[in-house]
């Protein structure tokens, strides 16, 4: 059966991606190849793949140094039955990363899950992406959908400049404009009056946590820079204030 045409099956597997907060990971036993699934806390790349913080000690971790292929499910936790909401299982390899890549996987896996800094330097911790190979999409009824990296990744090939920008206007909004964030979740996304703060920013939208609770502001158009996104960020809060 195919997916009813107003069903956007990249925009929905990218807004997983980068709410999500936890998954299950699947990872290959040494020695033996059985599968090994454990529960992961994760955050995601500008690009929208996931980050993991784990530790050697951790047996996913040993299986991922002796064959880094994984899988990792996510789902939209849904009140009442789990499987009637959405979730997706990607594919792919999970690549250690170091020097300036480790740097900014800590800064975005930090925003997200700000209570990881008191281990997040441990010797035996390290961050992890997950480079995907492709995604398989389940949103109900007639909504499945197989995906390639190329329909659900944000490409960030010409945004260098934002994402430079992206730690001030990350700081710049959290500290100046909580207002404005809080027009978003209630106005834009129908979520209840919070202390929302702002976790991220890429070409695609902006990242919104309250406590255990995210959001995921997509942008109407593309942003590369820090010019655009203030423009863009002004123009919303707008549209917000609009609403009332």
């Amino acid at each position: 059966m195919q997916p009813p045409p107003d069903f956007n099956a990249s925009r929905l597997a990218r807004s997983l991606l980068r709410r999500s907060r936890q998954g299950a990971l699947a990872t290959l036993m040494v020695g033996s190849g059985d599968p090994y699934c454990s529960l992961v806390n994760v955050a995601s790349h500008a690009d929208a793949s996931p980050i993991l913080l784990i530790s050697r000690l951790a047996l996913h971790t040993r299986n991922i140094i002796g064959d880094s292929r994984v899988s990792l499910m996510l789902d939209e936790r849904a009140a009442g039955d789990p499987l009637e909401g959405a979730r997706i299982m990607l594919a792919g390899r999970a690549e250690e990363a170091t020097g300036d890549e480790a740097a900014l996987l800590r800064r975005r896996y930090l925003n997200a899950h700000p209570s990881a800094e008191g281990f997040a330097d441990f010797k035996d911790f390290s961050f992890f992406r997950i480079a995907p190979s492709g995604a398989h999409l389940v949103a109900g009824f007639g909504r499945i959908v197989d995906l390639k990296p190329g329909q659900f990744l944000t490409d960030i090939s010409n945004a260098e400049a934002l994402l430079e920008a992206e730690p001030g206007a990350i700081q710049h909004m959290n500290e100046d404009h909580r207002e404005a964030m809080n027009l978003y979740a209630t106005k834009l996304l129908g979520a209840d009056s919070a202390d929302w703060t702002c976790t991220g920013c890429d070409p695609d939208g902006m990242d919104m946590q309250a406590g255990a609770t995210t959001l995921r502001l997509d942008f109407p158009e593309r942003v590369t820079g820090p010019g655009e996104l203030r423009k863009m960020l002004v123009r919303l809060a707008g549209e917000a204030r609009a609403k009332d």
